[in-house]
């Protein structure tokens, strides 16, 4: 169990196993799975394979898909293991015991006794993150308890819970309001009336608040989030409990339907999905996630309409482009700076390397979207989009290229601009640091050494697969004379 989990905390961040090591870790859809996924605490599991630069496959594993932290979720399971009755019966009473402690009803049963309550009554346990009711106070009376909570604070949980911060396994980071203020006012110019908010829970507070504030905002909104403390604060049409790395609802096909009801809503019109995933997760199942909520959108459209795509903002940063692209090809970056209020180091106002390497992605044309010029961005005639302060439109690339918020310059022997920081090597071909280590590792497929893609979608997968299986006889049929070697000479 431990060297399997340990891989996954060093996968992807755009091809960290291609650059750091020989070794790497991916995750594997079966086109027609036979079984299904066994469950963890988080839902189905996702299943792995090791890869070693394509000369050999390790066994693959099942692990937990939101978890890359073995002390918040342990499970592993070897793809071809059997496992006994009472293993099966032992892991099925720990999911159920790592489930919350209320169920859905009941967080919203007592919300409304909640909001009944006097202010004086109102009160939440900071030790443990709970609405408390005027019968749980004495098993709370040792906790530090926050009182007299007003609706306002009830319509901000994310101000009043504690940001789950482990990096391996939350890593909550709430949007500055800068960054939300934006995002809800950009939302409102290019009219859309619903907002699916998948891991964004203050863009869905800050639309709730415009909804109900005295210039009403005829736009609503769905969160669905992992994190269930949220679960005391909405109804279930406000709110599911969700797992976006294996698009699992913890609340079954009641949870689904509030989904679907809210994506298919006057046929599919005005609604977007805004989405803002842990950066330390893997991009292929998120993206596999994502087209499997386009598809429920498009369930509601009409032949005629079947050509559409469901508006998305994808918020990531700007160095995983080429994944992202790579699942969703109509896709293009902005060059707005997404800050956070939590996060040390992706903060509004730094310059430099220091900018927050955070944007979004969307497949809605960029020349709509209006970037604030009392930030310094401005409009690209020859790109027919909104650019930062510092990012110069180069004339041999036709293109407005930086991508970390500085000005870029132009290689002519790459043929293509690069970072301030990097030279070209006449050693290695192309520009990198200068510190770099010639002729290490590179990005691209671990089979053929190409550039532009993965090894999981390598043309000669099958062929490498072929050998990679004979080395495999090879050895065992070695391994297997060897030992009869030894028994032979045994008395």
């Amino acid at each position: 169990m431990a060297a399997p989990r340990d891989w996954l905390g060093t996968v992807e961040a755009e091809g960290i196993a291609g650059r750091q090591g020989s070794s790497g870790v991916e995750v594997v859809f079966p086109s027609d799975p036979a079984t299904p996924a066994p469950l963890c605490p988080h839902g189905p599991t996702l299943l792995f394979v090791k890869v070693n630069q394509g000369k050999e496959e390790a066994r693959r594993f099942y692990a937990c898909s939101a978890c890359r932290d073995r002390k918040e979720c342990n499970f592993f399971q070897w793809e071809d293991e059997k496992l006994s009755g009472a293993r099966l019966a032992a892991r099925e009473a720990h999911n159920r015991k790592c489930q919350p402690p209320l169920s859905r009803t009941q967080c919203v049963e007592r919300y409304l006794k909640f909001i009944e309550l006097p202010l004086s009554q109102r009160k939440f346990c900071q030790r443990c993150q709970r609405l408390l009711l005027p019968n749980d106070w004495e098993k709370h009376q040792e906790h530090r308890v926050v009182g007299d909570i007003s609706i306002a604070q009830l319509k901000r949980p994310s101000q009043l819970l504690y940001p789950l911060e482990n990096k391996k396994t939350n890593a909550q980071y709430l949007f500055a309001d800068r960054s939300c203020q934006f995002l809800v006012d950009l939302l409102s110019t290019l009219g859309f009336t619903r907002v699916l908010c998948v891991g964004t829970p203050r863009l869905h507070e800050l639309i709730r608040l415009k909804s109900s504030g005295e210039k009403k905002s005829n736009i609503k909104s769905l969160l669905l989030d992992i994190d269930f403390r949220y679960s005391q604060f909405y109804m279930e049409d406000s709110f599911c409990h969700y797992n976006m790395f294996n698009h699992h609802f913890f609340d079954g096909k009641a949870a689904l339907e509030v989904c679907r009801t809210f994506l298919q809503e006057d046929k599919g019109e005005g609604v977007i999905m805004v989405t803002d995933p842990p950066f330390g997760g893997l991009v292929e199942p998120l993206a596999v996630t994502f087209k499997k909520l386009i598809a429920m959108w498009k369930e509601g459209q009409s032949q005629d309409s079947s050509h559409k795509e469901l508006p998305m903002f994808w918020i990531f940063p700007y160095f995983f482009e080429s994944r992202i692209r790579q699942f969703f090809p109509s896709f293009c970056m902005l060059d707005y700076q997404v800050d956070y209020d939590n996060h040390a180091l992706y903060k509004h106002g730094k310059t430099g390397r220091k900018q927050s390497p955070v944007r979004i992605f969307t497949n809605i044309p960029p020349n709509k979207i209006i970037l604030p010029s009392e930030e310094g961005y401005r409009f690209c005639a020859s790109c027919q989009r909104y650019i930062s302060l510092e990012n110069q439109h180069c004339e041999h690339c036709n293109s407005c290229t930086s991508k970390d918020g500085r000005k870029w310059n132009h290689c002519f022997l790459c043929k293509k601009c690069v970072k301030p920081s990097w030279i070209h090597c006449s050693i290695c071909s192309h520009c990198a640091l200068p510190d770099h280590s010639c002729g290490g590792p590179r990005d691209g497929c671990f089979i053929c050494g190409q550039l532009d893609h993965k090894r999981s979608t390598c043309p000669k997968i099958a062929t490498s697969k072929k050998v990679n299986k004979a080395v495999r006889k090879q050895k065992q049929r070695k391994s297997n004379k060897m030992k009869m070697g030894t028994t032979k000479g045994n008395p």
